[in-house]
This record gives C-alpha cells, sequence and structure tokens, in this order.
C-alpha cells in the first residue's frame, strides 16, 4: 500500500514499476525504462506530466549532447511507456527522434587471442567461465544464470533459459567444455549454480544463491586484456561474436549458426560474414573440433 505522504510523482513511478514487471519485461528493459523516468523527473522537478513537445525536444537535445543514440532511444522508449500505460496519454512528441542509421561492427579476438586471453585469467571461475562464454555462444547474463542441470551431457547440449525475448534454447556441448565443467563443478559443489559467487570465499560458494557479479567479470576481463597487451575493444559479448565468427570460418551453416545464437532474424547472424559456406559436415563435429584445440590450463593460481 502507497502511503498518503509520497508525492505525486513517487506514486506514479512506482505505478509505472508495476506495469513494467506486470508486462513481462526482461529486467534491464526494466531498469532502463524507470531509469528514464527518473532522469526526466530530475530534469523537470519531477513533474513530468504535462510536459510540451517543445519541452521534450529540448530535453532529448540536451540528453544526446551527453549520452550515446541507444541511450536516448531507450530514454524516449521508457517515457513512451509511462504516457501509454501509466498517464494513459497520447504520446505529445511524434517523430521526435530519429537515430541515424549506422552499423557497427564489433571487435572479435582470434582463435590463438582468446587462447591467450584464457590462459591469463589468473582466477579459476573467471577463466572457466570466459571459456564457457566463448564455447557456448552465450550472452553474459545466459552465462552467469546457467545451473547444473541445464547441462544435458547425455544429448551433448545446454539449455539456455530465459533468454533475449523471453525465450529459451539450446545449443550444442563441445566436449571440451564438457569436460571442463566436469572438473570445475567440484571445485564449489553449489547443488544449484554453475558460477556461484565469490563473496563468502570458496567454502561460501556451495551456499551461495547468486551468480558471480556481472560487473567483476567485466572488469576482470578488461585487466586481462590489458594484460595480453590486445588493444581491441573486447568485453564478454565479444566472445559471443567471436564464437559466431569461429564458426562460420570453420564451415558451420549461418542458419545453424543463427539457431545457436537465438536470433530472431536471419540478418542479424549474417552481420558476421557475406558468404555461407555449405558444409556436409554435421555442426556439432565442426564445433567439437574447433574447441579441442584449445589447451586450457586446469592450475588454480586463487
Amino acid at each position: 500500500m502507497i502511503s498518503t505522504s509520497t508525492t505525486p510523482f513517487e506514486r506514479q513511478y512506482q505505478a509505472h514499476l508495476k506495469h513494467l514487471k506486470l508486462k513481462g519485461l526482461q529486467p534491464k528493459t526494466i531498469e532502463a525504462y524507470s531509469r528514464a523516468i527518473r532522469r526526466i523527473g530530475k530534469r523537470f522537478d519531477h513533474r513530468i506530466d504535462d510536459l510540451t513537445e517543445a519541452q521534450l525536444t529540448n530535453y532529448f537535445t540536451e540528453l544526446l549532447a551527453t549520452h550515446s543514440w541507444s541511450a536516448v532511444k531507450l530514454d524516449l522508449y521508457g517515457l513512451k511507456f509511462y504516457y501509454a500505460h501509466v498517464l494513459k496519454k497520447p504520446w505529445a512528441a511524434p517523430g521526435l527522434i530519429k537515430p541515424p542509421k549506422s552499423q557497427r561492427l564489433p571487435d572479435i579476438v582470434t582463435i590463438e587471442e582468446a587462447q591467450r586471453i584464457f590462459g591469463a585469467t589468473r582466477v579459476l571461475s573467471y577463466r572457466v567461465l570466459f571459456f564457457t562464454l566463448y564455447s557456448l555462444g552465450l550472452r553474459l547474463g545466459e552465462g552467469l544464470r546457467l545451473q547444473v542441470g541445464d547441462i544435458d551431457a547425455a544429448r551433448g547440449r545446454v539449455h539456455i533459459r530465459d533468454a533475449k525475448g523471453n525465450k529459451d534454447r539450446f545449443v550444442p556441448l563441445p566436449q571440451a567444455t564438457l569436460h571442463l565443467l566436469r572438473r570445475f563443478w567440484p571445485m564449489h559443489g553449489n547443488p544449484v549454480l554453475m558460477f556461484p559467487n565469490r563473496h563468502a570465499g570458496r567454502k561460501g560458494a556451495a551456499t551461495a544463491r547468486t551468480p558471480l557479479d556481472p560487473g567483476g567479470v567485466q572488469t576482470t576481463l578488461h585487466k586481462v586484456i590489458e594484460a595480453c597487451g590486445l588493444k581491441k575493444k573486447i568485453t564478454p559479448h565479444s566472445l559471443r561474436h567471436s564464437y559466431a565468427t569461429h564458426l562460420i570460418e570453420a564451415g558451420v551453416d549461418l542458419i545453424e549458426v543463427q539457431k545457436f545464437l537465438g536470433h530472431h532474424s536471419i540478418l542479424t547472424t549474417a552481420r558476421y560474414t557475406h558468404l555461407t559456406d555449405q558444409t556436409k559436415h554435421h555442426a556439432i563435429d565442426r564445433i567439437n573440433g574447433l574447441m579441442d584445440g584449445f589447451a586450457l590450463s586446469w592450475r588454480q593460481v586463487k
């Protein structure tokens, strides 16, 4: 129950959060759309229910001066959601923002660079996580949410749950990854999480209920990239991009790569290549051949 002492903005903001959750949006989307309302609320002294087109034009112009187009778009979508579901008003400024069309190709690592990254990662849990993200083509959140029961060794696949678009999918499980996870899991023994957090140390990982912190993963990879002397902009997501590119280079059909990545459109997958090398070999044979080439050190430094 909302207290009568709260301001109108606070009540509307709480209603905004409720609608976001009821629409079944992903946590990242909920945070982005709620941040949009907090930001514009601060700009207009928390009086945003009757903004004019001129005010919105000035606001988004100012925002664009300090933020990327993607951030501006998220704020726009968040505010539109607020108008539609909380205020139940038509959007005050149709056609206000039209970001320029652009296509950015992500930096990827070569197979040799990937091997250097894994070898230079001194913390074992991060080393195994980085290889898992790469060898399964996972987004960071998908990797962190992996559960022990998602690993289907008998069928040679991994069940990726609650992925982008609220969709599940199966991805091939290379033998190299299976062997690595089989050796890694007893190191913490958590009955649910494959990558439990380390807040309470190695012993506490067995009873942890949350996975590794994504911020810690990103910071660690950044330090490893620097230590390797790589000048590319590499993030955990870059490992997924590299996986897709390496599969295509190995001859895996583009449509199969699309399924493994969970892309809705083949056009999204096609950005990794301008051609598809048709192959008579089954994709899992290609994947196993690729992953078996890695010699991942098992020596635990920390």
